[in-house]
């Protein structure tokens, strides 16, 4: 089950966390997978792309070489998979367009796209929020994955196949104090997924939503310890899940099986969202 073996997948914002636990367990599953992220070890100017980004867990990770992009390439490679590296801003069309046109020739195919891609490290209070952060999260976290949507839409419709998932958050289902712009593009992709379900449904194309709890990847493992142990503690499972959680819902909303299966919301979560004591 859940073999994907012949299919080629493309996952945004691949070079750490979740996106690169995603590329491979897709691998693993028998895909090729095409990692894109706008950070690659080998970018002469990684430390001014990163600045370019506004974001300070990009140039943290950067700082801290914590990119692994094309690394994660090379080990799909040595799975025995087909695998491929592109620089990639989500918030940049035409560059889109030119990434998708030039893995359809390479591959021969777009069968999943992962829109993992996106921001999470504007914090504060609604009369504190940065009104230019907001603006960019709004660019990475929605018109991002409505980039890359599109631009991917195409060639899933032609051959009358396609998974899209998209990356909400459990912020985007309940809410995010001080997280006024994370969840509220969180929220907003859980509509997009939804009517893309609809879109995509007669051409044999699904499109579902996760909704992650507490993942330990890089960035919440370099958060404040007091407020990990206070998000622990409201989770049913009292404790973190790990990226592989995520990456293995993905390897089954992608497969075959799944083919029935589209326009949900599944929260791989650890019971956060219920009632706890």
């Amino acid at each position: 089950m859940f073999d994907l073996t012949g299919k080629v997948a493309v996952v945004t914002g691949g070079s750490r966390g979740l996106g690169r636990a995603d590329c491979l367990a897709l691998a693993r599953a028998g895909a090729d997978v095409v990692v894109t992220d706008i950070l690659l070890e080998s970018d002469p100017n990684l430390e001014r792309t990163a600045e370019a980004a506004q974001s300070a867990l990009a140039q943290l990770f950067t700082s801290q070489h914590v990119v692994y992009a094309e690394k994660t390439s090379e080990e799909i490679r040595q799975m025995g998979r087909r695998s491929a590296t592109f620089k990639m801003d989500v918030t940049d069309r035409e560059q889109i367009r030119e990434v998708f046109a030039e893995i359809k020739k390479e591959f021969g195919s777009i069968d999943i796209l992962v829109n993992n891609a996106g921001t999470l490290d504007h914090i504060a209070q609604i009369e504190n929020q940065s009104d230019d952060l907001w603006e960019r999260d709004l660019r990475v976290n929605i018109s991002g994955a409505y980039n890359c949507t599109k631009a991917a839409w195409p060639y899933m419709k032609e051959q009358r196949w396609g998974r899209v998932v998209y990356m909400a958050s459990v912020a985007g289902t309940l809410g995010g104090f001080g997280q006024a712009s994370y969840a509220t593009t969180k929220a907003s992709l859980i509509g997009l997924g939804k009517s893309m379900a609809l879109e995509g449904a007669r051409y044999g194309i699904t499109a579902n939503v996760i909704a992650p709890g507490i993942i330990a990847t890089e960035a919440w493992k370099m958060g404040d310890p007091k407020m990990n142990d206070r998000m622990i503690l409201r989770t049913a499972a009292r404790s973190p899940g790990e990226p592989e959680d995520i990456a293995h819902a993905i390897v089954f909303l992608c497969s075959p099986e799944a083919r029935y299966i589209t326009g949900q919301v599944l929260q791989v979560a650890g019971g956060i969202d219920l009632f706890v004591y």
